[in-house]
């Protein structure tokens, strides 16, 4: 049934990543590590750097970091790179430390987006940085990306300068920027660079290199896909479709009655019908104009000359969908609505943004342009079609290069380690995990995954897969026998594709799991499955985690994978992301129905059962989502105090570049229907936006409805909706009527990004008659306890300074059982249950 992704065109559609003939420098062979310093160079023997790659991340050689596989994809084709790792910025003289380089620079903001890095949702500043030693933050500008460019620049003005990663990636045309609130320029103009490679650019990248190596003038590779860059003119050979505008309908006219005369329809106009005007004047009509003809009596005495006539000119019919009627698409190239257009026009930029987004499969898109400036100043960003996926030959080649796995050395402590104050955090979460595959087809609105890494599933094989199993194994300093992770963006869409190669080309959804799982998308897990149990087999491999992200709608059409998933390789809990239970976000959102949450939910427990272990899931909501109505967020509360869950860490909208959700964040209309000015469905095509900080602590406090500190604020939002009826101090209500004294604060898992509670008293305030707070006396401990609700997901109280887990209703790791005792009771310590971390 199953049907491998690397059987598509695809595979056949590019030049392989091995067959390019090695630059001269591959006699210098692989270096431990990428040099950083001059003194590296020296010891590998290396008078300058053919490249040097520039990043907003410290240098870890590992497959996760993007720069650490960009730097040895280039090597094994021969060239000698360096790296320069978060580089100070405010001069260009950090970016002088390993000379000149030979072809060109590198430049990319690292593995997250610069700005999302440094800010939270509520645009508040990160005191840490996952990427940087120690946790520290502050150590990359905003839009870094920019910032590299402009200081490589400056360092050695000739020298090409190549830009990628995710931060370029997503804003390569004009997009919506959420942290100055207004619509910025393509990062093409804006950084300066002399391309742009988006996505997964190992094969872009490849061809680039050579041909700058080659000689070639960087400004004269335009052909490359998946690259954009600037060009004064449209190229010669290609047609280009105008998509400038979103179509306005015109005034209707009245259809004619068949039933009136001629006369009688030129009356009803306000005109007289020409041969009656004729025949009553007795003049020659018929040699002025036609016997039949009407009209207005001065048309027709102004006819025009046949010196004004002007040719018909005639082009092709779009909307003609016969292939032979159409203009080749790979010769096509869709004009979208200029920067200054969508600039000041949401609906212009809603219109831009779904177009792009129907140009992303690689075996259909097609070119895109769109013109900066006006005037003699005036340029167009022109953008190739996406790159062709890499086979599962090339990944495995890819992810089977000599990487250290490990940080650089120049980031170790007196004791040459890297698990003290110098300490990667990211590094220290991928350092024992496997990434088997690439891509993701469930198109959510709010992610950026499809744009960068595309929607066809690139995966690797089984033995590339194993083998780095094997050098975790063997090679990993510190070692436990535990595997973190082994999946991906999703972690069961491994080898899962389109049944058909041809339909698989021509496709233009944006999901195929949405609104449901697609006829022509197989879900045999088996593959995967096999992968499992041959992990496991390994020696010296105790345990295999899955901590990626579930699809859980593609899960339960394989029960046999749920059950190999939850009996051995779930580790107490599992995280999944239903991210809401209504299905007004939920249809924003491009996600399955909660429906598919309860299915997986009850196979989940029945195979938790069978194996007599106690295993729970997380679910992950999303907070103040385009298209969420407060009565959403109301509801979601109610579904999350009825099902036991308390959310520690709220998890609020945050509007990416490119991302569909944020074209609606920032039009208010839908984009996954076509975008007209004048709104046929208004409760379709009209979307519910979460502005202002008012509203968006509502909907947050909403998911934290046990918050005493969000208590006010929801009993104010109750009243007003209507729903009074939620606030009492019953079972069913949602929140109590008393109100403890509180800091407005709360302690968030993410230690050095909040302000740590207080803790309460115990004392609060109500209201006497008069409307007046008076305080109240301290309740007894059976008093402040709240429902009891579904016991299994409550926890202890924690000690003092320590932190809960990303849900508080979470059971205790150790030391208490679930359910056991009465509320508030903990039971004395002892050994952690079965199936616990």
């Amino acid at each position: 049934m199953s049907a491998p992704i690397d059987v598509s065109f695809f595979e056949r559609a590019a030049k392989p990543l091995t067959s390019y003939k090695p630059y001269w420098a591959k006699r210098f062979g692989a270096a431990p590590f990428l040099p950083m310093s001059r003194a590296e160079m020296d010891q590998l023997g290396w008078d300058s750097c053919d490249i040097i790659l520039v990043t907003g991340d410290a240098y870890v050689d590992h497959p996760s970091f993007g720069m650490a596989v960009i730097g040895r994809v280039l090597e094994a084709q021969g060239f000698r790179v360096g790296i320069i790792a978060q580089p100070d910025w405010q001069s260009a003289e950090a970016f002088k430390a390993l000379g000149k380089p030979n072809l060109f620079w590198g430049v990319t903001a690292g593995n997250m987006d610069s700005m999302i890095n440094r800010y939270t949702a509520d645009r508040k500043i990160r005191s840490d940085d996952a990427y940087t030693p120690g946790d520290v933050g502050g150590k990359r500008p905003d839009r870094a990306a920019i910032v590299y460019s402009q200081r490589c620049r400056e360092a050695y003005k000739d020298v090409p300068i190549v830009l990628g990663g995710i931060e370029g990636s997503l804003r390569r045309i004009a997009h919506y920027d959420y942290w100055s609130d207004k619509v910025r320029r393509s990062i093409v103009v804006d950084s300066k660079c002399d391309i742009l490679l988006y996505g997964n650019a190992e094969r872009a990248l490849v061809e680039v290199a050579h041909r700058i190596a080659a000689r070639e003038p960087v400004e004269n590779i335009t052909d490359v896909r998946g690259t954009s860059f600037f060009r004064r003119a449209s190229e010669e050979g290609w047609f280009e479709v105008d998509s400038t505008t979103v179509d306005e309908p015109g005034e209707v006219e009245p259809h004619i009655n068949p039933y009136m005369t001629t006369s009688e329809q030129a009356e009803a106009q306000g005109q007289s019908c020409a041969k009656e005007d004729a025949e009553k004047q007795g003049a020659n009509a018929s040699a002025a104009a036609p016997a039949a003809a009407c009209g207005s009596a001065a048309a027709s005495a102004s006819a025009p000359t046949l010196s004004n006539v002007q040719p018909l000119q005639f082009v092709p019919n779009l909307s003609l969908r016969h292939k032979s009627k159409m203009p080749a698409r790979d010769r096509t190239v869709l004009r979208l609505p200029s920067f200054e257009e969508v600039k000041s026009d949401p609906i212009l930029y809603a219109h831009a943004n779904r177009v792009l987004h129907l140009e992303t499969n690689p075996g259909n898109a097609r070119a895109l342009v769109q013109a900066h400036g006006e005037g003699a100043t005036a340029r167009d960003v022109w953008m190739n079609p996406p790159p062709i996926p890499l086979t599962t030959a090339e990944m495995d080649w890819v992810f089977g290069l000599p990487y250290a796995r490990s940080p650089h050395p120049a980031y170790a402590d007196e004791n040459g380690s890297h698990e003290g104050a110098t300490k990667i955090p990211a590094w220290e979460m991928i350092r024992t995990s496997v990434n088997i595959m690439r891509g993701c087809f469930g198109g959510c609105t709010f992610c950026s995954i499809t744009e960068h890494e595309g929607r066809i599933i690139q995966s690797r094989s089984e033995d590339s897969i194993i083998q780095e199993l094997e050098d975790i194994r063997d090679k990993v300093k510190g070692f436990t026998g535990t595997i973190s992770d082994l999946g991906g963006p999703t972690a069961n869409m491994y080898r899962l594709g389109c049944k058909s190669p041809q339909i698989e080309a021509a496709c233009r959804k944006p999901s195929c799991v949405f609104p449901g799982i697609c006829p022509n998308l197989h879900t045999d897990h088996g593959p995967l499955i096999k992968i499992y149990r041959r992990a496991r087999k390994l020696p010296g491999i105790k345990k295999i985690l899955i901590g990626s992200g579930l699809r859980y709608d593609l899960a339960v059409k394989s029960p046999e994978y749920i059950k190999e998933l939850v009996q051995h390789h779930v580790g107490g809990y599992l995280k999944i992301a239903p991210e809401h239970t209504e299905a007004g976000p939920l249809g924003k959102m491009m996600k399955p129905g909660i429906g598919s949450y309860d299915r997986f939910k009850q196979l989940f427990e029945k195979f938790s059962e069978e194996a007599g272990k106690k295993q729970f899931l997380i679910p992950y909501f999303i907070a103040a989502h385009p298209g969420t109505s407060d009565e959403d967020m109301m509801n979601l509360a109610i579904w999350l105090k009825k099902n036991g869950f308390r959310a520690d860490q709220v998890q609020t909208f945050y509007p990416s570049p490119m991302a569909t959700a944020t074209a609606m964040y920032h039009s208010g209309r839908n984009t996954l229907t076509k975008v007209r000015r004048q709104m046929r469905d208004e409760a379709e095509e009209r979307v519910d936006i979460v502005r202002g900080e008012k509203r968006r602590r509502l909907h947050k406090a909403f998911l934290r409805y046990h918050d005493p500190n969000n208590w006010p604020l929801l009993r104010e939002a109750l009243k007003t909706m209507g729903r009074s009826d939620l606030i009492g101090n019953g079972k069913q209500h949602l929140i109590p009527t008393f109100q403890p004294l509180v800091d407005g604060s709360y302690q968030s898992a993410r230690k050095k990004n909040s302000t740590a509670s207080k803790g309460g008293t115990g004392l609060g305030y109500t209201t006497n008659k008069d409307g007046k707070a008076v305080a109240m006396a301290p309740r007894r401990p059976q008093e402040q306890q709240e429902p009891k609700g579904d016991v299994r997901f409550r926890t202890a109280q924690p000690k003092s300074g320590q932190l809960l887990t990303q849900h508080s209703g979470l059971p205790p790791r150790a030391g208490v059982r679930a359910g056991a005792g009465k509320p508030g009771q903990a039971k004395k310590s002892g050994p952690a249950r079965k199936g616990s971390r």
